[in-house]
């Protein structure tokens, strides 16, 4: 199973951003998704889900309106759109899924909002 993340950087406020998250080796449409983050110091937070055939999403409160979570099962991605950035959306943002009851995560990509 691999899970790589991608577009992440440096961004000012009110900017957007479009995270994506490349899989392999497993059945990827089997599978929920989910889109966590990790800011310095802070512990991590589940920040978007989506469901295996992407008919259900749901999103962290703080986060809601602005980001999209999004799928797309023939390239086996999973999307995180991300719009009108703030400060304290700065963080590491992982993909994730669990597999056969474990959970398997991403390397992670930098988000940086700052101006």
């Amino acid at each position: 199973v691999q899970l790589v993340e991608s577009g992440g950087g440096l961004v000012q406020p009110g900017g957007s951003l479009r995270l994506s998250c490349a899989t392999s080796g497993f059945t990827f449409t089997n599978y929920d998704m989910r889109w966590s983050r990790q800011a310095p110091g802070k512990e991590r937070e589940l920040v978007a889900y989506i469901s295996n055939r992407g008919g259900t999403t749901t999103y962290h409160a703080s986060v809601k309106g602005r980001f999209t979570i999004s799928r797309d099962n023939a390239q086996n991605t999973v999307f995180l759109q991300m719009n009108s950035l703030k400060p304290e959306d700065t963080a590491v943002y992982y993909c994730s899924s669990y597999i056969d009851f474990r959970q398997y995560w991403g390397q992670g990509t930098q988000v940086t909002v700052s101006s």
